[in-house]
C-alpha cells in the first residue's frame, strides 16, 4: 500500500516540514558526491552504530549519531519514501504544533526511535541511517490526532482505495511490530537488518507525547472534531 494524499487541509504553510525535506535531499545529494570510502566513513561516523554507544562515556560525540543518523539515507528510494511520508502527514501535525514545537517533536521522536533500536540490538555493528524513526513519530501523532481523516491509497498494482487514516497507519504500525518481532525470534543477521523497532519506537513516542506539543487552540479544535 502506498499513500497518495490525505483529506486533511492545512491552515498554515508547513515551513519546518518543507525545510526538513530540503535539508534531507541536500544531504543526500552531498552523499552522492563522495567516493565510496568517504561515504562509508561518513555513515559509520554519523550513522547510529549500537556497538559504538557506551552510555558511561562522557564524550558527547558518542551521542551525536542519535541525531545525525536521521539525516542520512542509503538510496534514492530510501530518501524519497521517507520524505513523501513526512510531506503527507507532517504538514497537518506541524499545523497543530507550530513550527518550533514540531521541530522539537520530530527530533525527539527520532531520538526515541534510535534508542529503541539500540536497546533491542545493542551489539549490532551495522550503522542505521534514515529519517524513518522520526517520520514514524509524525505518523503516530497523526494516527491519534486526525481520527476522521482519510487517505487515498494505491494498492499495487493498480487499485485506488480511500481508507481511514487510522486504518492505514494502524496496518503500517502492526506490520513494523510483526516484522520486528519476527526478526528478534529468528535472530536476523545484521546484513539483513531493517530497523523495525526504531519505527515502532518512533510511532509509539508520537502517540504518547504529541499532546505535550500541541497549541492550546489546536488541542481544543481536535477534541471538538474527533468527538463530533
Amino acid at each position: 500500500m502506498f499513500p497518495l494524499r490525505d483529506s486533511t487541509p492545512s491552515n498554515h504553510f508547513p515551513l519546518v516540514t518543507v525545510s526538513l525535506i530540503i535539508v534531507n535531499f541536500l544531504i543526500f545529494y552531498f552523499e552522492g558526491s563522495l567516493s565510496p570510502p568517504q561515504l562509508n566513513a561518513l555513515i559509520y561516523q554519523l550513522g547510529l552504530v549500537p556497538a559504538y554507544v557506551h552510555f558511561e562515556q562522557l564524550n558527547p560525540l558518542v551521542y551525536i549519531p542519535f541525531l545525525t543518523s536521521m539525516f542520512l539515507h542509503g538510496s534514492w528510494m530510501h530518501v524519497l519514501g521517507n520524505m513523501w511520508m513526512l510531506w503527507l502527514f507532517g504538514d497537518n501535525v506541524e499545523d497543530c504544533m507550530g513550527h518550533l514545537k514540531f521541530l522539537l517533536f520530530y527530533l525527539g521522536t527520532g531520538v526515541v526511535a534510535g534508542l529503541t533500536h539500540y536497546f533491542t540490538d545493542p551489539f549490532s555493528a551495522v550503522p542505521v541511517i534514515g529519517a524513518s524513526g522520526a517520520v514514524a513519530g509524525i505518523m503516530g501523532a497523526y494516527f491519534l490526532m486526525f481520527k476522521k481523516a482519510r487517505v487515498l491509497t494505491l494498492i499495487f498494482p493498480f487499485f485506488l482505495v480511500t481508507m481511514p487514516a487510522w486504518f492505514f497507519l494502524g496496518i503500517w504500525a502492526m506490520t513494523q511490530l510483526w516484522s520486528g518481532t519476527a526478526a528478534l525470534l529468528h535472530s536476523a543477521t545484521s546484513s539483513e537488518q531493517i530497523a523495525f523497532w526504531a519505527h515502532v519506537g518512533g510511532f509509539a513516542a508520537g502517540m504518547l507525547f504529541y499532546r505535550l506539543f500541541l497549541r492550546p487552540q489546536a488541542r481544543q479544535r481536535l477534541a471538538n472534531t474527533n468527538n463530533s
